[in-house]
């Protein structure tokens, strides 16, 4: 073998080579990254599994409830083959979290059981639709941990506000009235809140219930349920005292009608006292108390003779011509 023909097979050799080793590791990354999102889908299809066996188990919990559920045979049994699948191979999931989402579904079908032999005539049915209500509510609440905090348990859990709660469970389909009787959106909260997770405003004011009846309709009916209009409290009784400027609004008003019934009254005619002559003027008795007697005389009055005087002066008003004092008559 030539030295140009040896230098060839080398060469061709390496790139082989090179490529193979290229080849092998595009495989074990591909594959890893196929089993990374095949555990994801996993994760995302145990959350929507669970959903899913929720939403069935409202809807026959509400068909309970009107009646349109009378037969155990109506009662799909729990099944869960997603969640199986995760829990018998290792991954890097939540183990606590995969673990209490099992005891939920053991719950579940365990209070399923009990309601399907109540259905059945061997037990008390509405006792056991409340508990299986109460499983319900918890097994929700370990959804939304699921979902939006990846898992983690209610203690360590961030801080949320309660309306991302709410606004979760809405776009879920997770309406406030599917059960009737219950606001489904405040029974979830208020698990998450006994759980140990710290959701703001703490505490409450008012539920989402309680907020929505203050907004009520002028127009509804008094005697409906606690979302509709409230009767109105009885009016406060209004105090005695008044305030000054009223006082001054009334006084001024009694002023002006005194004024104008005092316009409209005619003017009283006053009539001219007799003269007292002096000789018409009692004399004080002396039989008379001291005090009565020590009041004094009243002066006489002159009054002017009612005859005219006699002047020198002739009165020419009359006409007539005065008498010559040199003719005799």
């Amino acid at each position: 073998m030539s030295d140009a023909t040896f230098q060839t097979f080398l060469t061709s050799g390496l790139f082989v080579l090179t490529a193979s080793i290229g080849y092998l590791a595009w495989s074990a990354w591909r594959w890893l990254d196929r089993a990374r999102d095949m555990e994801k889908a996993a994760l995302v299809g145990v959350g929507y599994e669970l959903r899913m066996n929720l939403m069935r188990m409202i809807q026959e919990l509400a068909g309970v409830e009107d009646g349109s559920v009378q037969s155990e045979i109506q009662l799909v049994p729990v099944v869960h083959p997603q969640l199986d699948g995760i829990l018998i191979r290792p991954n890097e999931a939540d183990r606590e979290s995969l673990t209490m989402m099992r005891g939920n579904y053991n719950e579940l079908d365990a209070h399923k059981q009990t309601l399907r032999a109540a259905l059945s005539g061997q037990g008390d049915v509405p006792a056991a639709a409340n508990v299986a209500v109460d499983a319900v509510i918890g097994s929700i609440a370990t959804l939304y941990l699921w979902e939006e905090h990846a898992g983690a348990a209610p203690k360590t859990a961030r801080s949320t506000r309660s309306w991302h709660v709410r606004d979760w469970m809405k776009a879920n389909d997770f309406r406030s009235d599917l059960l009737p009787g219950l606001h489904l959106r405040d029974a979830v909260v208020e698990r998450l809140r006994e759980l140990g997770m710290t959701l703001t405003p703490k505490p409450l004011t008012y539920t989402a219930s309680e907020y929505y009846a203050k907004l009520y309709d002028r127009k509804a009916d008094p005697n409906a349920p606690f979302w509709k209009r409230k009767a109105k409290p009885a009016a406060v009784a209004e105090e005695a005292e008044t305030p000054p400027e009223a006082e001054l609004e009334a006084a001024s008003e009694e002023a002006d009608m005194a004024a104008s019934e005092a316009d409209a009254a005619p003017e009283p005619v006053v009539e001219p006292e007799p003269a007292v002559e002096p000789e018409m003027a009692a004399e004080p008795d002396p039989a008379m108390e001291p005090e009565q007697a020590a009041v004094p005389e009243a002066e006489p009055v002159e009054v002017e003779s009612a005859e005219p005087e006699a002047t020198d002066e002739p009165d020419l008003s009359s006409g007539e011509k005065p008498p010559n004092p040199g003719v005799v008559h």
